[in-house]
């Protein structure tokens, strides 16, 4: 039998548009869908609803989806999340809404967390809710996006962009780091983990879009710098030079810089400064170590040195990032019941 104290669950509402991609509209439900508590139970409701009264929605295959809900189901929503649609019309070409999706919008109600996959944002950005945010969309369509939408701090580089209660991802498969983001945000990394093992996908990818545009071909015998990567994470807890990390390619450190950045879409001190706030994360999530401890054994040295990384990675202190993950078992933050 349920518990009638328990908190209702979060209701994640998925926008489903004429044109939409097949894909990109199942990650919310794949993702959100699979986040359980400890003893099993489910920590979101995910829910379609389509701009018109229930029925048939178009898609960019040979089939239609049918969607049960109306617009009126976004009244009801603590999240709107909105895939990519090939078939925006106004709102891709002029910057505009159409009436019939200005008027579905208008169901929202004020504090709702929104959510955009790849071309989603801009319905989003139609709508102003990102006028004077920073935001990401496929970086196939950055310059349009950001011609279109000047107040938009336009970020083509990452695979999505977290300005608190407005979210937007990348292009297509970057719709899953965002949401298990998400997850990993309400409810805290064990519990995105175990949905990104089921799920079959990494739990955070490295880097950024720009791992994913079209360069030239590098020359053959060009060599990566994954071992190096793999040399590192086994050793957070020492102190890592850029040198140490270029002598396991055999590189230069200049060659080395270079080809990591070409790979990872970041630099190495970034990316290194990256995984040791991830391991501070879990260390404070899982274990009971003092907060002196968890900085030496992730590499930060101090506490302070962690508490600034933390604190400009996170918006929050190592103590409260603890406070917030350690209150219990699926316990999610305040207004993310």
């Amino acid at each position: 039998m349920a518990d009638p104290k328990a908190s209702p669950l979060h209701r994640v509402v998925v926008l489903a548009l004429d044109g939409l991609i097949p894909f990109e509209l199942g990650i919310p439900q794949r993702i959100f869908g699979k986040a359980r508590e400890a003893d099993g139970r489910p920590l979101y409701e995910v829910v379609t609803c389509s701009i018109r009264p229930p029925g048939p929605v178009d898609t960019d295959a040979d089939f239609a989806v049918l969607v049960a809900n109306g617009p009126e189901t976004l009244a009801t929503a603590d999240t709107v999340v909105v895939p990519a649609s090939y078939e925006l019309g106004p709102v891709h070409d002029e910057g505009v809404l159409t009436p019939e999706l200005a008027a579905a919008l208008a169901h929202i109600r004020p504090g709702t967390r929104l959510v955009s996959i790849c071309t989603g944002g801009y319905v989003l950005a139609a709508a102003g809710y990102l006028d004077g945010r920073p935001a990401t969309t496929h970086w196939y369509h950055a310059e349009h996006f950001q011609c279109l939408f000047p107040k938009i701090r336009v970020d083509a580089d990452v695979l999505f962009v977290d300005d608190g209660d407005v979210l937007t991802s990348a292009g297509v498969a970057s719709g899953i780091d965002l949401c298990l983001h998400l997850v990993r945000r309400d409810h805290g990394a064990a519990v995105a983990n175990e949905v990104a093992r089921r799920t079959v996908v990494p739990p955070h990818r490295d880097g950024g879009q720009a791992q994913y545009i079209r360069r030239p071909v590098p020359e053959p015998q060009v060599a990566t710098t994954t071992a190096a990567r793999a040399w590192a994470l086994g050793r957070l807890h020492e102190p890592i030079q850029l040198r140490d990390m270029a002598e396991q390619e055999a590189m230069s450190v200049r060659t080395f810089t270079r080809r990591f950045r070409e790979e990872a879409g970041i630099s190495p001190g970034q990316w290194l400064t990256q995984q040791r706030v991830e391991h501070a994360r879990h260390l404070l999530e899982s274990s009971d170590l003092s907060i002196d401890q968890v900085a030496r054994d992730a590499g930060f040295g101090t506490a302070q040195s962690m508490r600034q990384h933390l604190q400009a990675a996170l918006g929050v202190t190592p103590t409260a990032y603890r406070r917030t993950f350690r209150t219990g078992s699926g316990t999610s933050p305040a207004g993310l019941a």
